[in-house]
């Protein structure tokens, strides 16, 4: 049962990251054209849910959101604490 959960929230984790990514990037793209944009809110909720590493991986190599504190501040912070949330629920289920 425990090997059951951990492939599917290693499945979820993965899918979210490289969905985060894609969406900076396509907010970066929109951003270059001027066209309607995805908001800040949407891009640090999906940080939030699990998608810390794409959306870090998404403003260093999309070159997006690097200069606004809520994020290089926030996502390296919502990683951290998503990293030690992990490690709390490994130490407990092990």
């Amino acid at each position: 049962m425990n090997s059951i959960i951990l492939f599917c929230a290693a499945g979820y984790l993965c899918l979210i990251n490289i969905i985060t990514l894609i969406v900076y990037g396509i907010d970066k793209n929109r951003a270059k054209r001027e066209k309607y944009r995805i908001s800040e809110k949407t891009l640090i909720i999906l940080a939030a849910v699990g998608g810390s590493i794409g959306a870090a991986a998404g403003m260093r190599i999309f070159h997006h959101k690097t200069k606004k504190p809520k994020f290089f501040i926030g996502i390296p912070v919502i990683l951290i604490l998503q990293i030690g949330l992990i490690a709390v629920v490994y130490v407990l289920f092990s």
